[in-house]
């Protein structure tokens, strides 16, 4: 990995964990595991970088651009949100021979 992919890579991670610092573990279990997960993360930091620097956008456009990032920002956060929250979700199963047992 190249230093300046690293750089780029851990930075997602970083922008995850800063916005969801109560599930830092499980975040990063993510970004690891699930790649839909890790897109959601290097997409949340561009807009985040993007929301960031807006200030720096010509008049014209500054206040479409605030709100359309931070819409994508809102959005990301919300679809990552259920993404932890399902992955929490265990699913119980009886195995095949540990049936209910009667008298």
């Amino acid at each position: 990995m190249s230093g300046e992919h690293g750089s780029t890579y851990l930075s997602a991670l970083e922008t995850a964990e800063s916005y969801f610092p109560d599930q830092k573990r499980l975040v990063q279990r993510l970004f690891y595991m699930d790649e839909p997960f890790h897109s959601m993360c290097e997409d949340l930091t561009a807009a985040a970088q993007a929301l960031a620097h807006v200030e720096r956008l010509p008049e014209g456009v500054r206040d479409a651009r605030q709100l359309e990032y931070a819409g994508l920002v809102d959005a990301l956060l919300k679809e990552m949100g259920e993404a932890i929250t399902q992955s929490k979700i265990v699913v119980l199963r009886r195995s095949p021979q540990t049936g209910p047992k009667f008298p």
